[in-house]
């Protein structure tokens, strides 16, 4: 029995009198911060979160923290409903933790499932900044003890932390929805190379064929696929990616399997962003099914074909884990080193 199978009793929050487990949301992702609290058996902590007419961003716990263990849920991403850019929610994340640290917290965890910046991850061209680093440094000046994230574009990233960097994954959620919807002569497509790996191991647990996609990117969120490695022709394909962005990939890599005989199209991918005109990108592929989690909330006007996954189950008995002191590795049997 997986440890995210075993009941959980919310007891277990307060057996250690002097140990509280506390958590609390920015305004990037409430809605998955309510079903974690839910799943834990706690009450989202009180905090006070807004924006002044000048942009900053301010934070007031309402309530002590002092000793306790302090877990915020923000992943990096704006939230349209909340008003709240990316830059909002780092920002808004780096006061709440450093607000815990001046309160007395005994440990401060930040719970960023989509860690923003990542795709900055490298020098591409010279002068360039390595912004996902920047955003590592960032937060353990601002007082972090440990991060827990999800499917990070670059495992790599992990190396940037001198705090535990707990890197969790989607893809378990993933393959069992699509082996769950009992889909016949399925292909899995790599929409490049960077993501073969991941595509494999994908493709490997619904037992179906590799075929992979070569993209090339004459400018930044442009994107070109030359043509298809593999046999697709009469085939369900389901291209597998961790973000969609503006979907120009996606619109891509579908466009070049159906060329190449496809019978059916899907899409899955970790963090759905949906930033700019991805709605209509994905509007004109034709796909079956565009299948995401809950890591980034859904922007408005999301067309029907999007099937949102959560992953509150999954950050729930991390946290556990972590609060607990226990095996974070343990959650997926030790097999969640995909990169």
């Amino acid at each position: 029995m997986s440890v995210m199978d075993m009941p959980f009793d919310s007891s277990e929050l307060r057996a250690d009198q002097d140990k509280r487990l506390m958590l609390f949301s920015g305004r990037s992702n409430r809605g998955l911060a309510g079903r974690i609290a839910d799943r834990l058996g706690v009450t989202l902590g009180q905090v006070t979160t807004k924006t002044f007419a000048n942009g900053e961003v301010y934070c007031r716990y309402g309530e002590s923290v002092r000793g306790a263990d302090v877990f915020i849920v923000q992943p990096i991403c704006g939230n349209a409903a909340e008003s709240v850019s990316t830059n909002d929610a780092l920002m808004e994340l780096m006061v709440m933790i450093d607000a815990a640290v001046g309160g007395s917290a005994h440990r401060v965890i930040a719970v960023t499932p989509w860690y923003g910046y990542s795709r900055q991850d490298k020098k591409s061209a010279p002068r360039e900044p390595i912004s996902a680093r920047l955003v590592a440094r960032m937060l353990e000046a601002a007082g972090i003890d440990r991060i827990l994230t999800m499917d990070l574009h670059a495992g790599q990233i992990q190396g940037f932390f001198q705090k535990p960097c707990d890197h969790m994954t989607a893809m378990f959620i993933l393959t069992q929805y699509f082996s769950d919807l009992g889909l016949d002569d399925l292909v899995v497509v790599a929409p490049d190379a960077g993501r073969v790996k991941l595509n494999k191991r994908f493709a490997s647990e619904l037992g179906a064929d590799l075929a992979i996609l070569n993209k090339e990117r004459p400018a930044q969120q442009i994107a070109e696929i030359n043509y298809v490695i593999g046999d697709v022709r009469g085939k369900t394909a389901v291209i597998v990616d961790d973000i969609i962005g503006t979907a120009g990939t996606l619109k891509a890599a579908a466009a070049a399997v159906k060329d190449a005989g496809a019978s059916r199209v899907y899409a899955a991918a970790t963090h759905g962003l949906f930033s700019g005109n991805a709605f209509e990108n994905l509007a004109a592929c034709g796909f079956e099914q565009v299948v995401v989690t809950d890591t980034v909330p859904l922007p408005a006007g999301a067309p029907d074909f999007i099937k949102i996954l959560s992953v509150a189950d999954l950050l729930t008995s991390s946290i556990r884990q972590i609060f607990t002191d226990g095996s974070v590795s343990d959650v997926f049997g030790g097999e969640n080193q995909l990169f």
